[in-house]
């Protein structure tokens, strides 16, 4: 109901929203089609990926087919609480992600280079 205000209205939504949802805090064995229930009151989705990894584990992505459910979910699943933990709904920001990859290759790079010339990085 307050999606279709929104639409009627030709609200101007914020930068940082869009379709695809970072989600945090997820209980590492909830499935899919649980993800898919909690998430599909708030509208068709797209796509929902896991992460199954040892450091994405209890991370999601969620796509919506619009991007007015995409808000709706994130103004109403935020702080929502799965199995005693509870979510952290985000807009996924690719400038912002991609920022924290380049840091990690640049750390790495760091510490290639200090072992091939043997310098130390501890302070004396």
């Amino acid at each position: 109901m307050a999606t279709i205000s929104l639409r009627k209205a030709n609200a101007r939504l914020p930068p940082e929203v869009n379709r695809v949802l970072y989600v945090r805090n997820l209980p590492f064995n909830i499935s899919s089609e649980e993800m898919y229930d909690i998430f599909g009151k708030y509208g068709a989705i797209r796509q929902i990926r896991i992460g199954n990894g040892k450091d994405t584990r209890g991370t999601a992505f969620v796509v919506y087919e619009d991007i007015y459910d995409a808000k709706t979910a994130v103004d109403h699943l935020s702080g929502f609480n799965v199995a005693n933990r509870y979510l952290i709904v985000l807009y996924y920001q690719h400038a912002k992600m991609s920022k924290k990859f380049d840091q990690k290759k640049k750390e790495e790079e760091i510490v290639k280079l200090q072992e091939k010339y043997g310098v130390s990085s501890k302070d004396k």
